[in-house]
C-alpha cells in the first residue's frame, strides 16, 4: 500500500473514531436526561402520594360521619367546607368577604390572634384569627349578649385537656364578631360545628369538634 493510501485510511479510521465516540456521547447524554426525568417525576409522585396520604395537614382522617352523629344528636351542625385560600392581606375585613360564617378559611392577616380567652369587645379582628385556624387551633365562639352561665361553661371547655395537654391547648374562646347566627359554634380551619342552643349534648358535640380537629390545618405551630 503508497503513503498515500496509507494516509487516506489513517484519516478514514481517525473520522470514524471521532464519529463513534460523539454517537456514544450523545447516547449517554440522552440517558442522563432520561433518568433525570424519571427521578423528577418520581419525586412529584411521591410529593403527591404523600400529600394526598397525609391529608396535607388539612384535616384529612377527620371522621366526618361521626361527627355529624354528635352534632346531629346535640340539635346542632357540622360542616366541612372548601378551603377558601391561604393568602395574606393587611386589609380590615368583613363576613361578606368570606363563603361561611364564621369563616373557616381564606386570605387573613399575617398576624395570627394569640391562643387564650378574650373578654366581650375585646376580641380579635377577623383577619387575625381567620389566620389562628390556619395554625390548628380551635376558636370557640358565642354571640353577643349569651348568658354568662353558657360563656362560664365554655370556659370549663377551654380549660380541658385536649390532645394530652393538660388542658388550655392551642384554643381561643371568643364573642363573635362575624354576626354568626347560632348562639355558640367551635371552629377550625375548613370545618365548624354551629348550635342554635347551649345544651349538654351540645357541649358534649363542641368537645369532640376539638378532640377531632386540634392541630388538622395546613401550618403546625406550637
Amino acid at each position: 500500500m503508497s503513503s498515500r493510501q496509507e494516509e487516506k485510511e489513517q484519516r478514514k479510521q481517525e473520522r470514524l473514531a471521532r464519529e463513534a465516540a460523539a454517537a456514544k456521547a450523545a447516547k449517554r447524554k440522552r440517558l442522563l436526561q432520561l433518568i433525570g426525568g424519571v427521578v423528577v417525576a418520581c419525586a412529584i409522585i411521591a410529593a403527591v402520594v404523600f400529600a394526598v396520604g397525609s391529608g396535607g395537614g388539612d384535616g384529612g382522617d377527620v371522621d366526618d360521619s361521626s361527627l355529624t352523629a354528635a352534632a346531629e344528636e346535640a340539635g346542632c351542625t357540622y360542616r366541612a367546607f372548601p378551603d377558601e385560600g391561604q393568602g395574606h392581606t393587611a386589609e380590615k375585613l368583613t363576613a361578606d368577604d368570606y363563603d361561611t360564617n364564621p369563616p373557616t378559611s381564606g386570605q387573613h392577616n399575617p398576624n395570627p390572634a394569640p391562643d387564650g380567652i378574650y373578654a366581650p369587645g375585646n376580641e380579635p379582628a377577623i383577619e387575625n384569627w381567620v389566620h389562628t385556624l390556619e395554625h390548628g387551633r380551635i376558636i370557640l365562639q358565642y354571640k353577643p349578649r349569651t348568658p354568662t352561665g353558657v360563656v362560664t361553661q365554655l370556659t370549663t371547655l377551654f380549660n380541658e385537656d385536649v390532645a394530652d395537654s393538660g388542658g388550655a391547648y392551642h384554643t381561643v374562646l371568643m364573642q363573635n364578631n362575624s354576626a354568626m347566627q347560632p348562639q355558640v359554634a367551635a371552629v377550625a380551619w375548613r370545618h365548624y360545628m354551629a348550635c342554635d342552643e347551649f345544651t349538654p349534648a351540645a357541649l358534649d358535640a363542641l368537645r369532640m369538634f376539638r378532640e377531632s380537629l386540634v392541630d388538622k390545618a395546613p401550618e403546625q405551630v406550637p
